[in-house]
């Protein structure tokens, strides 16, 4: 078994405060990618998202299945930006101190534009999922 990688080392041109993995836990480099995160409750988003009852924001499970997406390309050097959502799906929600696995498998090409099928699970569950498409920058 392969250990945990860092996602800047896997070619994720992010940088804090925007890298929503924390690890990368399986990659097969042009096809699929496997990253995790723990949302820790000291995240700035959840003081707002909601006082009281504070949940990861959906635009930031999106992101962090986009960015797992992004290693699942797998083609470090190279850019690449969201250029479309589909069908993201929400189905539960995710609270603070929460270990959320990402996958992202490569569904279709065509020319510079690379679709993914992702998803989102905590403990095992789905919480999100959808379809993320990425071109190169």
């Amino acid at each position: 078994m392969i250990p945990p990688q860092d996602p800047i080392e896997c070619g994720l041109p992010h940088r804090a405060p925007f890298v929503f993995i924390d690890e990368v836990l399986e990659v097969a480099s042009g096809e699929s990618a496997k990253c995790a995160k723990i949302f820790a409750a000291g995240e700035p988003f959840f003081a707002g998202h909601f006082p009281g009852n504070p949940l990861v924001p959906g635009v930031i499970l999106t992101e962090a299945m986009a960015q797992t997406a992004g290693i699942a390309a797998g083609q470090p050097g190279r850019t690449f930006h969201l250029s479309a959502i589909k069908l993201m799906k929400f189905l539960k929600p995710v609270p603070p101190e929460s270990r959320v696995v990402f996958s992202a498998k490569k569904t279709a090409k065509i020319g510079g534009l690379l679709q993914f099928q992702t998803a989102a699970h905590l403990c095992d569950e789905l919480v999100a999922e959808g379809v993320i498409v990425l071109s190169e920058a």
